[in-house]
């Protein structure tokens, strides 16, 4: 008995042992994967003899000191590694990494940058090209009355320029405006086209920027399995149709990558709640697509050594499915590390993997070490593996037996949003508080959305009536990932604001990193004195919770505020203690939907639409969505006519009633007073005819006078000047977003002391234009533009007007 005794003590100690080195995480590769990241992320953009050196250098440090430490193959047994081994291990490893990725990075640096096509681009050139098509064409809107921009990217095979022909593989992205057949194009195929060369921003993929001068022309269709693929999803964007918006827009998302159809609004609210990774292809996604191909090959009793060929290859027809572009690839990579890091079996090679996936992505193709979806994937993937275990584990020791899946399902969020949360304050500027509750609910609906949403893929070419039934199967979870997404971006505080830039995101980094390490100690000291979290808590609430005027939103009194839509125009103007006016709407919905419910409007007595270019009449669908409208004010210049078309009908389908407005009319609207006065019955001669008939409204609510002005320009605004002289105003809504193109003496006449100018970060008019900047300030106004300030709001104290930024 006592040897039987001991036997087992000593089988206990060996399973307790066994299980103590699998809850360690193999951090080896780790350190050197994410050096040589940094490393490639610095040097990439520059050229490759820089790669080079630096890579050479690096190799050649690494097999010095591999050598001279005499180190080799592990011996079966030995003295754990002293604390200076395992440091100069890592630097080792960490030079040998660098040496890898810099040295791969440089023969695709060289082979991208070989040949004149980079000295075209600079000098303008006009050229001929021929070139394979390696994204699918992007199509985005403008703010003005302009056809689409389409852009995708080029790899070039030939290219004649400057009286040369030289084969070359340089990387160009074309860039030209729909309605040429370009959006036409299909991914993999090969094309040949005309069109001048410009350069590119420093640090870009591309070598030089083409400009099309007429459509391409189409010398090989991808292959077969490509153009098989290419019908399945033609299949099944028809097979999805019928579907409510949300899921119609959703579900292709999540199965063929395909973002095209999902409402610009959604799309807002899934950035606020942080299920942007929901509405693409994921790593999440690949994890579900595989994990239910094992189980389906289980389940249909196939031989153990032919489950995984076959769930590889189901796999790869996914990616090809959803396109293996770098990031579809990068997705496939990283669900695949994450699958085995949610494997208890597995978990200890998991970190492994990940430090090898990252080497190696980097390695195929370098320009992912700049790219945000990147490291946003795989600082989840590193979150999942290093914390979705055991968070489990303590959140399910705390619980019912029966609910201590509830532990796994907290944890996978939770730490995929600590992981992620740096680069997201990159990317915009603030902290979402409900993205982990907003995973935790979408979880669920992931899987069935995903799954069925495949099955209604494959089954699309061969009926398109069982795949719209399975596809509405798979509509009623996107539907819920929708409504979550949106109830969630509503939630008070859902998003705070956090420091901008990389100062934001290493500030958030630190304390995260502060709290991980002494939570343990923080947590022990609450238990012994609870009223230090009681403190705690209320400081945290009395720093948060807005005190009136300082920080609230929409400020106390507020008079008119204007939206941050982007490049484009939408100004609200309280005419009641629940109604509002609405001045142009901006070019998508979203933005002014979401302007509209933090002001919380919910009925609008008058939309006023000064003119019909797509950057002031695009986001009528977010107004009438948000809000009761009870009259519709239009200029009556029909210009363009097709968006003019496409808005009035869609006022008569949302019931609403429309007015021409002209100069002289006036309008009685709850408290406020509406003069119109411009255009006349005579058009203006000269400039832009639709910004010239834009509707000018001389405004005034209880002592608060303000002039809008539309788009017009210098020909209509002299008129304008005529009939607004002697007038003094509080506010002026500076015309054109604040072009070059003002009238000094209109200006300047108004005597407004503040100038609101609607304007997008970033855009490509150089609006507001410095010359504006200046004569406004000249003329002692403060400038509030929404690029910069965001949303603003004007409120009055007594006589004194009162400015708001949202960004304060």
């Amino acid at each position: 008995m006592p040897a039987t005794g001991s036997t087992a003590d000593a089988v206990g100690s060996r399973d307790a042992e066994d299980a103590r080195k699998e809850a360690r995480l193999d951090l080896r590769l780790v350190l050197p994967a994410l050096v040589a990241w940094a490393v490639l992320t610095a040097l990439v953009p520059g050229p490759a003899w820089v790669l080079v050196a630096v890579g050479s250098v690096a190799a050649l440090t690494a097999t010095v000191m591999t050598r001279a430490a005499g180190w080799g193959p592990p011996h079966v047994a030995r003295e754990p590694p002293s604390p200076w081994r395992v440091v100069r291990g890592q630097v080792a490893l960490s030079l040998a990494a660098v040496g890898l990725v810099c040295l791969a990075g440089a023969a695709h640096v060289a082979r991208d940058r070989a040949g004149p096509v980079a000295g075209w681009g600079q000098e303008g050139a006009v050229v001929s090209v021929t070139g394979t098509v390696t994204t699918e064409p992007r199509v985005l809107t403008r703010g003005d009355e302009r056809e689409p921009l389409v852009i995708l990217d080029l790899r070039l095979q030939r290219a004649t320029g400057r009286g040369t022909t030289v084969g070359t593989a340089a990387p160009v992205v074309v860039m030209t405006s729909a309605g040429e057949g370009w959006e036409e194009l299909r991914w993999r195929s090969t094309v040949r086209a005309e069109g001048r060369l410009r350069v590119t921003e420093s640090g870009d993929r591309s070598v030089a920027m083409l400009v099309p001068r007429g459509p391409p022309v189409t010398l090989r269709p991808p292959g077969g399995v490509l153009s098989a693929t290419d019908h399945v999803r033609d299949r099944f964007r028809e097979a999805v149709d019928p579907l409510p918006a949300d899921a119609r827009g959703l579900v292709p998302g999540l199965v063929i990558g395909d973002t095209s159809l999902t409402p610009p609004d959604l799309t807002e609210d899934m950035r606020a709640t942080g299920m942007t990774h929901l509405s693409a292809v994921s790593g999440s996604n690949v994890a579900l697509v595989t994990g239910a191909l094992a189980l389906l090959v289980a389940a249909a009793g196939v031989r153990l050594r032919w489950r995984t060929p076959l769930v590889l290859v189901g796999l790869v027809g996914f990616v090809l499915l959803c396109r293996p572009e770098p990031s579809v690839l990068r997705a496939a990579v990283m669900g695949s590390v994450g699958l085995v890091a949610l494997s208890s079996a597995r978990r200890r090679v998991s970190l492994p993997a990940l430090g090898a996936a990252v080497l190696g992505l980097l390695c195929l193709d370098p320009w992912l070490a700049r790219s945000y979806g990147f490291a946003l994937s795989t600082l989840a993937t590193l979150g999942l593996v290093v914390w979705s275990r055991p968070w489990g584990d303590a959140i399910a020791a705390r619980l019912p037996p029966r609910a201590a899946l509830v532990g796994d399902a907290l944890a996978v969020p939770l730490a995929a949003q600590v992981a992620c949360a740096p680069v997201i304050v990159l990317l915009q500027g603030s902290i979402t508080t409900v993205a982990v509750l907003a995973n935790l609910l979408a979880a669920p609906l992931v899987a069935p959305t995903t799954v069925l949403g495949v099955v209604a893929a494959v089954l699309s070419p061969l009926s398109l009536t069982l795949a719209t039934v399975v596809a509405w199967g798979a509509a009623l979870p996107a539907w819920m990932l929708g409504r979550i997404a949106r109830v969630g971006a509503d939630v008070p505080y859902g998003t705070l604001d956090w420091v901008d830039g990389p100062a934001g995101a290493l500030l958030l980094t630190a304390l995260t990193t502060g709290v991980l390490l002494t939570g343990p100690w923080w947590r022990d000291r609450l238990r012994r004195h609870r009223w230090w979290g009681y403190a705690a808590l209320g400081t945290v609430a009395g720093l948060l919770w807005p005190a009136p005027g300082s920080g609230a939103w929409p400020p106390p009194g507020w008079v008119v505020a204007g939206c941050d839509v982007g490049q484009g125009d939408a100004f609200v103007v309280r005419s009641g203690p629940d109604s509002v006016l609405v001045v142009d709407t901006g070019p998508d919905p979203g933005p002014v939907a979401a302007c509209l419910r933090d002001l919380r409007v919910r009925r609008v007595d008058g939309l006023f639409l000064s003119h019909f270019h797509s950057d002031h009449v695009g986001g009528l669908g977010g107004v009438l969505a948000e809000a009761e409208v009870a009259t519709a004010y239009l200029s009556p210049v029909r210009d363009p006519p097709a968006v003019a078309a496409a808005t009035l009908g869609l006022l008569g389908e949302a019931g609403v009633p429309t007015v021409e407005l002209r100069a002289g009319r006036s309008l009685g609207i709850g408290d406020a007073l509406v003069e119109v006065v411009s255009p006349g019955q005579r058009p203006v001669v000269g400039g832009s005819a639709a910004n010239n008939a834009s509707l000018v409204l001389d405004v005034a609510v209880g002592p608060t006078r303000m002039l809008m002005t539309g788009d017009i320009e210098p020909e209509a605004a002299r008129t304008v000047r005529r009939a607004v002289e002697g007038r003094d105003y509080d506010l002026l809504k500076v015309a054109h977003h604040g072009s070059a193109a003002q009238d000094p003496d209109l200006v300047t006449g108004t005597r407004a002391e503040v100038a609101l100018i609607g304007v997008g970060e970033d855009n490509t008019f150089g609006h507001p234009a410095p010359s504006a900047l200046t004569l406004l300030r000249g003329a002692g106004m403060v400038v509030l533009r929404t690029d910069i300030d965001g949303d603003v709001a004007v409120s009055r104290d007594g006589d004194a007007i009162v400015v708001h930024r949202r960004e304060e």
